[in-house]
């Protein structure tokens, strides 16, 4: 197809705008070889910052990640922490993953956050998302930049933004950033660190393996074999630290999935709902006779688990959202305090079965619209209870108030628990699962993932 005028100077102003010479490169590419289609797929739309900050695939132009869309944000981020008096004289802290780009990316948004006034620390070295929400209320920030695309193919990327009190952002937050990335004008204007950003402080890691190995309510039941995958992410390192701390066994580890790799290489896909994703664990587990099988994603905040069943293929199943949500659920309720003061929470779209738990235990319930970003404020707008469990059906766990967000490591290490207690009293999760349905019914609910890609993906889906 022939390129419109009107692209192709679409086109040339990001080019000559962009800081990176790699995304630079690729439209000039695209551009000698008039490929119209290519051009459009990158220029005709862009990517919108909302409550989920940024995710997309990785290249040139607005509707792509790339530095240049990073470093715009960033400017805009800025300008509203300043606007609305949240920065002070507090750090902004930034982390990444081990995706292709993140690196760069996090050093860019560091640099812009520091050229703007606010000074900002970062980590030294890849971070699971969960460490960096308890970072910015460990460091007292005023946001949390974390670039990571958490369980998206490997060609994706992507910027995720957490505002001061630790949670993820929600509108009109979302509304009042992209209205100022809207007004940043060229990119050679802005002002950049003029020198070294900060680094987290040594502690915060340490302090996250304490807060969430604490978590523990049955310390005494350590009697059970695990196997872990990271799906070559980031996560593999402090979660074994976490479950070390609350005093489990090293944990059997696939191998081949253990060191973070951008490629992806084991998995058509690394999120641990796709099928196939978690065969090499559930292989290792039958291989070690484990109990428990534990799967994060790459970033670490999500948690799936698959646990031996005779009568499932191969002798082992994987539990959905909304079983490891009704199983945690009984469990903390019985025995994460007493009293009313209690709260549990999870969404709209997830299993009612909490709701009825709560009830059974006089504990407080809230329901939420879809994601933790209004899991996480259902916590914070009651601040006299005790937050039990928020979950959602999409492999998401938050216990206790360590993470305003959802945390697959602490999550791994309170399942570990519930595992090795069944165990000790004879029992398995499925006769928890069963001894809840025999007192409130069978809930069952499915899930079914249906992927867009390619221009006009977002308008398809909806």
């Amino acid at each position: 197809m022939t390129v419109p005028d009107d692209l192709r100077r679409a086109a040339l102003e990001w080019r000559d705008d962009d800081p990176d010479p790699a995304t630079r490169a690729e439209v000039d590419e695209l551009l000698a070889r008039d490929d119209g289609a290519g051009l459009e797929d990158r220029f005709g739309t862009r990517l919108e910052f909302g409550t989920a900050g940024l995710r997309g695939a990785e290249g040139a132009g607005p509707n792509r990640m790339n530095r240049a869309l990073v470093r715009r944000a960033t400017a805009g981020v800025a300008r509203w922490l300043l606007d609305t008096g949240r920065a002070g004289d507090r750090p902004a802290v930034v982390g990444r993953d081990a995706r292709h780009g993140s690196a760069a990316f996090a050093a860019d948004a560091a640099a812009v956050l520091t050229g703007a006034g606010i000074p900002c620390v970062t980590f030294a070295g890849v971070v699971p998302t969960p460490v960096l929400a308890y970072a910015v209320l460990h460091v007292d920030a005023c946001a949390g930049v974390m670039v990571t695309a958490s369980h998206n193919p490997a060609a994706d990327n992507g910027y995720k933004l957490y505002a001061g009190d630790g949670a993820q952002i929600v509108p009109p937050m979302d509304s009042e950033i992209s209205a100022r990335i809207d007004s940043v004008g060229p990119l050679a204007d802005l002002a950049l660190a003029a020198e070294a950003v900060g680094s987290v402080p040594e502690d915060v890691v340490d302090a996250y393996v304490a807060a969430a190995a604490g978590l523990s309510v049955a310390p005494r039941h350590r009697d059970v074999r695990l196997a872990y995958t990271a799906l070559h992410g980031v996560g593999q390192a402090v979660a074994l630290r976490v479950l070390e701390a609350a005093g489990f066994a090293a944990p059997a580890v696939v191998a081949e999935q253990a060191e973070p790799d951008p490629d992806f290489p084991t998995v058509a896909f690394p999120n641990p709902e796709e099928p196939g994703a978690m065969d090499r664990l559930v292989d290792l587990a039958r291989d070690r006779d484990a109990d428990l099988a534990i799967a994060n994603d790459p970033d670490a905040d999500r948690l799936a688990v698959a646990v031996p069943d005779p009568d499932a293929p191969g002798g082992w199943r994987a539990l959905s959202g909304d079983e490891i949500g009704a199983a945690l659920g009984d469990w903390r309720l019985e025995h994460d305090g007493t009293g009313p003061d209690r709260l549990v929470a999870t969404t709209i779209v997830s299993s009612s079965l909490l709701g009825k738990l709560a009830a059974e235990h006089g504990v407080a319930y809230a329901e939420t619209l879809t994601g933790f970003k209004w899991l996480a404020r259902a916590g914070l707008a009651r601040p006299d209870l005790h937050p039990v469990l928020a979950y959602e059906e999409a492999l998401g766990c938050s216990v206790g108030r360590v993470v305003r967000d959802k945390d697959g490591m602490s999550a791994a290490m309170a399942f570990a628990e519930l595992v090795a207690a069944e165990k000790a009293a004879g029992r398995t999760v499925q006769d928890r699962l069963d001894d809840v349905a025999r007192r409130h019914g069978v809930h069952r609910t499915a899930q079914r993932s249906v992927r867009f890609d390619g221009p006009g993906a977002l308008a398809r889906s909806s």
